[in-house]
């Protein structure tokens, strides 16, 4: 009570120091209340509440021995990646006591769990040696009876690489306290697969679809791992699909696939295969992967090529900084992971400034042609561009009509896509003839109308041009025959991409608008194998037609020699006597099972011919384009071939000009021209190089050409080189000592004599018209806009091609040129030419 005394004291102190009443009414009962409350001591310990500073030490901890053992990971050398598993930290209750000595024992007895507890089972990336490096067997594949290549596959070694030290730059650590257990666990395994047996391996698809440009391909495995109730132990459960098919096509309507890559799709838990064409691996910091050793250079801010900074005057150099380890990385990702060189230069110069971007410039159409050129395997056949002849010793020249058109469209995709030009993708003649030209209709019950034209060359002055023009005849809708159409459709793996098998949907559409219900339309697809999935239909069903499109997906392999063969058996079997029979085959022509060499090819559609069966060939897609395969096609089975690179294109080619490209007016239509030495020392036939026939094959109805179709226009340039000028592409001329060219005849105003020569699309003889073209000396202002045009395309096509043939390659005089002959311009196609010919000269300065 001793407390109490002093209360009492100091409570009637103050009470008098204020001079009023000690006490008042009722002060005896509420003191001793109070009084009463003092006396009761509790011996209840007092509870301090310890998590939050308890958490904080725990997490010092923590946090100590993960940079510890980091630091550790980083000066060993790494053999094999383990899981790095987070230990949660039970919650730890305690009790505070009243004294300072039973806090600090209690402090100390957490301190020494938590160390117990800080201890990781499994240490990341632990420096430890295995015996031996596994080697996992491969999966048990499902095989089919014509797939050659599964022994092969499946003797395979998959080999586990090391990872190393070097490989590794990142480590990503996960997790928290309090995380709760999951029964249901997603996990993954890598291996990488060797390329050794790879490329020891004579199957092309098996290597393109698995290697896919790389040295191993990550095959991803996974599954669900879960846990029973009754056993503690996990079990690796995979997800399998099956693949539906049968071994006779698509008669089903269900894919049958026959090749062992696509067989692995779905038939493997977790494992998926990409059998397209091209198809790119992403890897997350692929550039810690990388094996070189190179810094990348930062030059004013921006990251530059060793070339640059070897072009930088030292004068002009402020400061040089090197960045390593952290400070780069934390700057510039994994990709510094070689260091970083800063190159800080003083105010360049005017000069030193346009030089330094033009290098840059250069250096980066480099570095895209690299790209493009890695990621790119079209097919174009190589040639070289027709010479000059001498006109006293070679005066006649003879080549067969080309109605196609893929050429300059395949060359819009690759300048409007910002791509590398390939010089054998640009066919002049086919940039030509996608124009159409104002040439009158022929009289007479002719097929075709003959036009000429000599004038000025516009990139050489001192030669001359000669335009040739042909304008087939323009029939009625009403008039043209029935048709027996077969679509020939690649459903490939390599057609698994929106501008392919989409887009053709999409196209075979727009035809199918412009059928009458007396037409017919069959389908075959093609992929491991070939089938039919709709036989010859009316038009008049079209719902029933697009419904069978619509359920064709891409898949397999490409064995386009027997889709080729079913298509033209079936095209045979509905033949219309007196009617447009025609397979329609679309496909990018990557062709790989079978029949598909560009040899084999031309062997199968030759006698393909025979039938009175035409051809129409449609390329779709790119980046493994086979255009050279598409061309021989065409070319060979008296067909044309047009290349669709989007929506407008189909409209064009199977919509506004669906009469000319789908009905034959006349077939083996042939050109010969003879010169005359007297106004002509000499020549040359711009394009139509892989159209140029012997003379003697002019008069030979066995010889296959060009087909034209309805209202079709075809066009031919000759550069001449009159008799009074002497050109630096004169070729050399020999003396000939007995061959003497006299011209005893009166033909002092003739320049030349054109013939052509045509059967009727059902007519196995030929005909053959005969017209003179003048000499005259008209000046370049006088020409047509159609002559205009014309050559403002062809020179295009030169300086794409790089010619030798010509000096001036001047892009802004070719657009000034094209707009001039601009003309009559109602679908704005001339237009875009023109805008093409802008994109394509500021892609190159």
């Amino acid at each position: 009570m001793e407390n109490n005394h002093d209360i009492d004291k100091k409570f009637n102190e103050a009470s008098q120091s204020l001079e009023e009443p000690a006490t008042f009414n009722g002060f005896d009962k509420v003191w001793a209340k109070v009084e009463e409350k003092l006396d009761q001591k509790e011996n209840k310990k007092r509870i301090v509440p310890i998590m939050f500073p308890y958490g904080i030490a725990a997490s010092l901890i923590i946090g100590l021995g993960a940079f510890y053992f980091i630091e550790k990971n980083e000066k060993s050398q790494i053999e094999r990646p383990a899981i790095a598993t987070n230990t949660v930290v039970p919650e730890v209750k305690s009790n505070v006591q009243t004294t300072d000595s039973l806090i600090k024992s209690n402090i100390e007895k957490e301190l020494s769990s938590q160390k117990e507890i800080q201890k990781p089972e499994v240490v990341a990336y632990e420096n430890a040696l295995p015996a031996q490096i596994p080697v996992l067997s491969p999966p048990e594949l499902p095989r089919h009876s014509s797939d050659l290549a599964y022994e092969k596959i499946a003797e395979a070694p998959v080999i586990a690489n090391v990872i190393t030290e070097n490989d590794v730059r990142e480590v990503l650590v996960t997790g928290a306290l309090g995380l709760k257990k999951r029964q249901d666990v997603i996990v993954s395994s890598n291996a990488i697969v060797d390329d050794s047996y790879i490329n020891k391996s004579n199957n092309s698809n098996t290597y393109s679809t698995l290697s896919s440009k790389a040295t191993g391909i990550a095959i991803n495995s996974s599954g669900k791992r879960k846990k029973s109730k009754n056993d503690s132990n996990y079990t690796l459960q995979p997800q399998v699909n099956q693949i539906a098919g049968n071994e006779k096509g698509y008669f089903d309507k269900t894919p049958y696939n026959n090749n062992v890559i696509n067989s692995l799709r779905g038939s493997v838990g977790g494992l998926e295969i990409n059998s397209g064409f091209n198809q790119n691996i992403t890897i997350r910091g692929a550039g810690t992967l990388s094996g070189g050793n190179q810094p990348i250079y930062v030059v004013n801010g921006a990251v530059q090529t060793g070339n640059v900074l070897n072009k930088i005057n030292p004068k002009s150099i402020e400061s040089i900084q090197v960045l390593k380890d952290a400070s780069a990385t934390a700057l510039y990702g994994s990709r510094a992971a070689n260091g970083v060189v800063v190159v800080t230069t003083k105010k360049l110069s005017r000069k030193e400034k346009k030089a330094f971007k033009k290098l840059q410039k250069v250096q980066d159409s480099i570095n895209r042609a690299r790209q493009i050129q890695q990621q790119n395997s079209e097919e174009y056949d190589a040639f070289v561009e027709n010479p000059f002849e001498l006109t006293k010793n070679q005066s006649v020249s003879t080549f067969s009509v080309d109605v196609d058109k893929a050429a300059y469209s395949n060359i819009r995709r690759m300048i409007n896509n910002g791509e590398y030009v390939n010089k054998n993708a640009v066919r002049i003649e086919e940039m030509i003839n996608y124009f159409k030209y104002s040439y009158p209709q022929p009289k007479n019950n002719q097929p075709f109308s003959i036009n000429t034209e000599y004038n000025d060359s516009p990139w050489n002055s001192q030669h001359k041009l000669l335009k040739i023009g042909l304008q087939g005849k323009d029939l009625p809708m009403e008039k043209l025959p029935n048709s027996n159409f077969v679509f020939l459709i690649d459903v490939s793996g390599s057609m698994n991409a929106a501008n392919k098998l989409p887009l053709l949907k999409s196209s075979f559409k727009v035809l199918l608008d412009q059928l009458r219900p007396t037409d017919k339309v069959g389908i075959v697809v093609y992929a491991g194998s070939a089938g039919m999935v709709l036989p010859p239909t009316s038009a008049n069903e079209k719902n029933k037609i697009i419904e069978a499109l619509d359920q064709l997906e891409a898949g397999g392999s490409t064995a386009g020699g027997a889709g080729i063969e079913l298509a033209y058996k079936l095209a045979q079997e509905n033949f219309i006597k007196g009617g447009n029979n025609r397979v329609i085959i679309a496909t990018d022509g990557d062709f790989n099972v079978g029949t598909s060499s560009t040899g084999d090819l031309q062997t199968l559609i030759e006698d393909k011919r025979k039938s009175g069966v035409f051809l129409t060939c449609l390329g779709f897609g790119m980046g493994n384009f086979k255009d050279n395969r598409m061309e021989t096609l065409a070319n060979k089975g008296n067909g044309n071939y047009a290349y669709i690179d989007n929506l407008q294109e189909a409209n064009k080619f199977l919509g506004k000009e669906f009469a000319g490209n789908m009905y034959a007016i006349a077939k083996d239509v042939k050109i010969q021209i003879e010169f005359n030495p007297k106004y002509v020392k000499s020549y040359r036939l711009i394009g139509y190089e892989n159209r140029k026939l012997k003379n003697e094959d002019f008069t030979n109805d066995k010889i296959d050409a060009g087909e034209l179709g309805s209202g079709h226009t075809v066009t031919a340039l000759y550069e001449v080189i009159p008799i009074d000028v002497k050109s630096e592409f004169l070729p050399k001329e020999s003396d000939l000592k007995y061959t003497k060219n006299t011209n005893d005849g009166n033909f002092s105003d003739e320049l030349a004599t054109v013939k052509f020569r045509y059967k009727k699309p059902d007519g196995d003889t030929s005909s053959e018209i005969v017209q003179v073209v003048k000499n005259s000396n008209e000046s370049f202002s006088s020409a047509s806009e159609d002559f205009k045009f014309a050559s403002a395309v062809a020179w295009f096509g030169l300086v794409l091609r790089n010619s030798d043939l010509i000096k001036n390659k001047d892009l802004k005089e070719v657009e000034k040129l094209a707009k001039k002959g601009s003309g009559n311009d109602d679908e704005g196609y001339r237009a875009e030419f023109v805008r093409l010919v802008e994109a394509y000269r500021n892609l190159n300065r």
